[in-house]
């Protein structure tokens, strides 16, 4: 069925007797995109995609998935999605052949086919050489891009993905960042994933939507996220009375904040990098001597921090 949306809800709400995991949440999310759910630990993450994934029924609302009803259609869903979960399921007998194998007859993929799939993702993940090990011999890693490669075999959609790098180092954690880059050019799907890692948010996603509290609190680009928290900080360390270098700072339009003392002048201006020989050319009329500048934009936590007010691992 052809939408205009991968993913669509209205008003999606999920209750466990009287916690409301979530509430009352509206999302359109385009097809090839990379869409992050970034928010703390409770927040409501893995509840939405149980409920976008038909393991979880909702409360109230709607969830359309891959243009069907998560309620009406389940079963159509399904055949249309990838998903992996926060915790690692993988029967620890069954070499990673095999467990490949299994999944796809599951999905009624005839052998010819199954096969064919299971070589090609097991060497997109670089499991080649260990895919006739059993998997309790796999590293952590290593059975991360084995789920990402079984949540393939069906040629999904959409594919969801729970944190689906907690847990690991940050050398593997970099590594599953580029498969999911990479899944995305080259398969032309939308991936769907929840993290609490700001960094993996930043570097991945296309959209990221804040969640707290079972709410989508902003929904953008990150690099519109990051725009919208406002001034980048200059942090000057000079000699010399700042006094008239000050004097003369209040009178530039660019300049929104400044503060000073015997040691520092601190400015809060738009496009820091670009400001800098202006404000540079400027100590040099007034005989403010620096020494030592720093320009810093503002961050993915700054942006946490203005919308819900505390620290993005806080419970």
């Amino acid at each position: 069925m052809q939408t205009a949306w991968s993913i669509e809800t209205t008003g999606l709400v999920k209750r466990f007797d009287d916690i409301i995991a979530v509430d009352g949440i509206d999302l359109q999310i385009p097809q090839n995109v990379i869409y992050a759910l970034l928010g703390p630990n409770g927040a409501g993450k893995t509840t939405t995609i149980e409920m976008l994934t038909t393991i979880t029924r909702p409360s109230e609302g709607t969830a359309i998935v891959a243009g069907y009803d998560v309620l009406r259609q389940p079963a159509e869903v399904r055949k249309r999605i990838g998903a992996t979960f926060q915790n690692v399921v993988l029967d620890d007998a069954l070499t990673g052949r095999e467990l490949m194998h299994y999944h796809g007859r599951l999905y009624g993929q005839k052998k010819p086919i199954r096969e064919a799939k299971i070589n090609e993702l097991l060497a997109m993940v670089e499991l080649e050489d260990a895919a006739d090990r059993p998997t309790r011999t796999y590293s952590g890693g290593m059975k991360r891009r084995l789920e990402l490669a079984r949540g393939l075999m069906t040629e999904p959609e959409i594919l969801f993905l729970d944190e689906p790098t907690q847990g690991l180092d940050p050398q593997n954690r970099a590594n599953i960042w580029d498969y999911i880059q990479d899944l995305k050019a080259r398969k032309g799907i939308t991936l769907l994933l929840t993290t609490h890692y700001m960094e993996e948010a930043e570097q991945l996603a296309d959209i990221i939507a804040i969640i707290d509290h079972g709410k989508i609190v902003v929904q953008d680009t990150p690099h519109n996220m990051v725009d919208g928290v406002g001034s980048d900080a200059i942090v000057m360390t000079g000699s010399n009375s700042p006094n008239s270098f000050v004097e003369k700072l209040q009178g530039m339009p660019f300049v929104q904040s400044i503060s000073a003392d015997a040691m520092q002048v601190r400015l809060g201006v738009d496009s820091g990098n670009h400001r800098l020989p202006a404000i540079i050319a400027l100590a040099s009329e007034t005989g403010y001597l620096i020494e030592d500048v720093s320009v810093t934009k503002p961050s993915l936590e700054d942006v946490f921090l203005k919308y819900t007010g505390r620290q993005l691992r806080d419970h």
